[in-house]
């Protein structure tokens, strides 16, 4: 069995757990706490600090993409839903119905948002960038607040980077 490496990055918007192997990153994941209890040791593999310093420039500012291996386990359906998101551009948003289309499966918009909702990997896998189709935030298993805030940092971020800011 392989080892499982935590580590709490405190972020603008809650403490998030990042678990992962020595290879990939499984779970990025808030906590209902705003205690960090799993820090950096001799042992937290490479791919997990590279996972902690990656949301670390996305929160400043300074990335837009993810670079770090990651995995998910879920059903093929929810695999592609998944897969799906991650087409979602930075600061863009998109619908329930329009991930839906996407994969090919037009009328299984509530599955859909079942999928997105069981998402283990926040923010990588942007799931917060889907909204209803009437433009209003929905669900987000993080909270909506949380939701707000990620959509209005990735606004603004994306706004500097166009005044001339340079960003990955």
């Amino acid at each position: 069995m392989m080892k499982l490496h935590k580590l709490d990055y405190d972020s603008p918007v809650g403490v998030l757990e990042i678990i992962g192997t020595d290879e990939a990153i499984s779970s990025i994941m808030f906590k209902e706490t705003d205690e960090v209890s799993n820090s950096f040791r001799d042992e937290t593999p490479k791919v997990v600090k590279d996972c902690y310093e990656q949301l670390d420039e996305y929160f400043k500012g300074k990335r837009q993409e993810f670079t770090f291996p990651f995995i998910y386990e879920g059903t093929v359906f929810q695999k592609k839903v998944w897969d799906a998101l991650t087409c979602i551009p930075f600061a863009t948003t998109g619908s329930y119905k329009d991930l839906a289309l996407s994969i090919g499966h037009e009328k299984a918009i509530r599955a859909v948002g079942s999928a997105n909702g069981k998402n283990k990997l926040s923010i990588v896998i942007p799931c917060h960038r889907i909204i209803g189709s009437n433009g209003k935030l929905t669900g987000y298993a993080g909270g909506l607040w949380r939701k707000e805030w990620l959509l209005q940092h990735e606004k603004s971020v994306q706004s500097q980077s166009k005044a001339g800011s340079v960003v990955k």
